[in-house]
């Protein structure tokens, strides 16, 4: 017969109550003696019933993880990470591409009120057009990402001053005529409009003119929109001292168009990227990003959403992760 809480908890000298406890992750069990209700688990080879666990506190064992765009290798390492800790944490995870279109978000809102899904990890595109921005009581959510809200659970990185730093360091050196690559042109996201903020800072600190040339719509992020954007602004425009690009997958293309182009990375333009994608350290030449931790910042989404779950009336809470600035080829010039 199949072990029971009973059984594990006799096992290992505790209360039934211990042992939901440590099965379940919500509620903190002093070391030792979650290690040996681990053990017992181990030692009965204990599988939870999850239809009956569902049918006595109301969940299903699912959260959703909503991206915009799940094509790009940023979502995709993201994703790996989220779905690796809510795993260990006994979840599952249902995974949706948001997309240009808001109501998918809404759609997502709806299946957590119905207990269709336990709780919704997001990462939204614009405030005014997210599920998050409407009136009424949301499920249990946390909120990744770049929009600046008060209403859920917050997990994301200080991007308007990592866009600084950025900025600076490209002006290291002398360098005047900054190009930014992933300005909004027909849809507005709160990613482009945080990380301009944070380069417009900079030139303030540089005591150089804003130049609104120099802020290169590109409004698909990724290396077939960033390459087609360039190539239009390079027919018109002489070639920039620097480029920031605001994602990874936005420089990658943006480098072969340079080369194309015969123009030398890091000789005669900087470029740098953001979020430290895997594939931007084996570009050439390897690209200069803005890094953080996306297994901290997975950790602290499921702990956070793990945490509402079982307390709906908290305060919203804001967990700003570090970052660093990379500098790698395409900014380096020995």
């Amino acid at each position: 017969m199949r072990a029971t809480v009973k059984d594990v908890a006799l096992r290992a000298g505790v209360s039934p109550k211990t042992v939901s406890n440590v099965i379940n992750g919500i509620v903190p069990v002093a070391e030792r003696t979650k290690a040996r209700v681990e053990a017992a688990l181990a030692e009965l080879d204990y599988v939870p019933n999850l239809s009956a666990r569902g049918l006595r506190n109301g969940r299903t064992g699912v959260i959703a993880l909503a991206l915009p765009d799940l094509g790009t290798p940023y979502s995709a390492e993201l994703a790996h990470h989220i779905v690796e800790v809510a795993h260990e944490q006994g979840w599952s995870v249902q995974i949706e591409e948001t997309g240009p279109d808001p109501q998918r978000e809404f759609d997502l809102v709806s299946k957590a009120r119905s207990n269709l899904i336990d709780g919704l990890i997001l990462n939204p595109v614009a405030l005014d057009a997210s599920a998050i921005g409407v009136g009424g009581n949301l499920p249990p959510m946390v909120m990744l990402g770049e929009v600046d809200q008060r209403r859920v659970d917050h997990v994301g990185v200080d991007n308007v001053a990592a866009a600084r730093n950025m900025t600076l360091a490209l002006a290291h050196g002398g360098r005047r005529r900054i190009a930014i690559l992933g300005a909004t042109e027909t849809r507005r996201t709160d990613t482009a409009e945080v990380r301009t903020r944070g380069y417009h800072q900079a030139l303030t600190e540089l005591g150089i003119d804003r130049d609104p040339h120099l802020e290169i719509p590109c409004d698909e992020w990724t290396p077939r929109g960033s390459a087609e954007a360039l190539c239009k602004f390079l027919s018109f425009n002489v070639l920039p001292d620097a480029l920031f690009c605001f994602t990874d997958s936005i420089a990658i293309g943006a480098l072969s168009v340079l080369a194309a182009a015969g123009h030398r990375v890091p000789h005669d333009i900087l470029v740098a990227g953001f979020d430290d994608i895997d594939h931007g350290q084996y570009a050439v030449p390897a690209l200069t990003t803005i890094s953080f931790d996306k297994r901290a910042l997975a950790e602290e989404a499921v702990r956070l959403l793990t945490e509402r779950m079982a307390d709906r009336d908290r305060a919203p809470v804001e967990v700003t992760l570090p970052y660093r600035l990379v500098v790698r080829g395409s900014s380096s010039v020995s």
